[in-house]
């Protein structure tokens, strides 16, 4: 498929081309808040037409797969939980392959334990019992939580953290996000955490890469962020697409040392209109 350069920047194109897999990111994406960004729709309904394999990631752990499809599916693009691979996954991936058994005290939101438990980890609020800290997004992080933490790291806990994101977007300016927590941890305790494994993290590469089922270098992942989506893509070997509809804007571009494979304005560019 023709590539049509548009101005303002190297690798900027009015359209990329075809791949057999693409693994869109969504909030600034594919939707802001609850409103789809425009064309999105439209765009991954002729892409599975093609027959390629649409799958949606996400560093946001406020909700399970079957959360995010069904907003999909009710936005209008009619989404299955198994096509949606959250920070979830990568943690709960994570743990059974590096901690199996452990138990966890969690800076994280009742779904984010839920899971944890459903995935056969004991949960507990004890810092003397806990082997693993998980801090993840959490709206109700208070003191306690700080100190619980604080408290296990010091007894010997290792550090796990969900995402790297300092805030997540929103219609109305953001929220602190998974970074903002886990400095506060780090910074009363000295220790860095050991992993974190949402995007840009092989953990996460790895987790996507399984559930699209095509090879690395057929694959693009489609973002609005430098650091996660763009950095993720490249490590694992995929192709990277930046749209500018969410976070980045032409000037943080100018100012990365992060080059996208294709700069867009928005996912309509991934078709040729």
């Amino acid at each position: 498929m023709a590539q049509n350069a548009v101005a303002d920047g190297p690798n900027r194109v009015a359209v990329a081309p075809l791949f057999r897999g693409y693994a869109f990111d969504l909030d600034g994406t594919v939707y802001l808040g609850d409103a789809l960004i425009e064309g999105a729709a439209g765009v991954v309904a002729t892409l599975r037409g093609t027959g390629a394999r649409v799958v949606f990631v996400t560093n946001k752990p406020l909700e399970t797969s079957a959360d995010y499809a069904a907003k999909l599916t009710r936005l209008g693009i009619p989404t299955l939980p198994i096509d949606v691979i959250s920070a979830i996954d990568a943690l709960v991936l994570y743990l059974h392959d590096n901690h199996p058994g452990a138990r966890l005290l969690a800076v994280a939101e009742p779904l984010l334990i839920e899971e944890l438990r459903l995935a056969g980890f004991e949960v507990t609020g004890d810092p003397l019992k806990t082997d693993v800290v998980v801090v993840s997004f959490d709206r109700t992080f208070d003191y306690d939580k700080l100190t619980r933490a604080y408290q296990a790291v010091n007894a010997g806990a290792v550090i796990v953290a969900t995402n790297p994101d300092p805030y997540c977007p929103t219609p109305d300016g953001g929220l602190p996000d998974c970074a903002a927590m886990l400095a506060a941890i780090e910074a009363c305790t000295g220790e860095r955490a050991e992993a974190i494994v949402g995007k840009p993290s092989v953990h996460m590469a790895r987790a996507l890469l399984d559930r699209l089922g095509v090879p690395a270098a057929d694959a693009v992942m489609v973002g609005d962020r430098l650091l996660t989506d763009v950095t993720m893509g490249l490590s694992a070997g995929m192709a990277s697409v930046l749209v500018l509809s969410g976070v980045t804007t032409l000037e943080h571009l100018a100012e990365s040392s992060v080059t996208p494979t294709y700069v867009l304005e928005d996912v309509r560019g991934l078709l040729d209109q």
